[in-house]
């Protein structure tokens, strides 16, 4: 096993983002159309906060009864995306090591980290990556 290795190797590159002004329907979309449960949130060059699934699930009917997506285009368009995400999320460096992540995210609440470099969104790191990284270590 790689002892060493850097988050950089594991985390996604290319991240979508949304921005503190876009819309929470806006942003049920990106997650939906790019098939992903983290969205870093950026105010400028800066990330901001942070939006899950988990976030916007706990806002809406829809995983809880049928025919609710009335209630939920309503609860969404009544909040605003800084209402709803973490602000101040925590971030990492890309030199940080795959184990060091691994131990915040056993520490912590959380299941996605943006990575910053010298005040800069260089990618995203979950759970799921460090996962699939230690089984391919098996």
């Amino acid at each position: 096993m790689k002892k060493r290795e850097p988050v950089s190797h594991i985390m996604t590159k290319n991240v979508i983002s949304v921005r503190e002004q876009d819309s929470l329907e806006e942003v049920v979309s990106v997650l939906r159309k790019n098939r992903i449960r983290h969205i870093p949130v950026m105010n400028g060059h800066k990330v901001s906060g942070i939006i899950s699934s988990t976030d916007i699930n706990r806002l809406t009917f829809g995983t809880l009864f049928e025919n609710q997506d009335g209630a939920d285009e309503a609860i969404l368009q009544m909040l605003s995306v800084p209402q709803v995400m973490t602000s101040h999320p925590q971030t990492i460096s890309s030199e940080l090591t795959i184990k060091e992540v691994a131990e915040l995210f056993a520490q912590s609440d959380f299941h996605a980290v943006p990575v910053v470099d010298a005040g800069e969104l260089k990618g995203i790191v979950t759970t799921t990556d460090v996962i699939r990284y230690m089984l391919d270590q098996y």
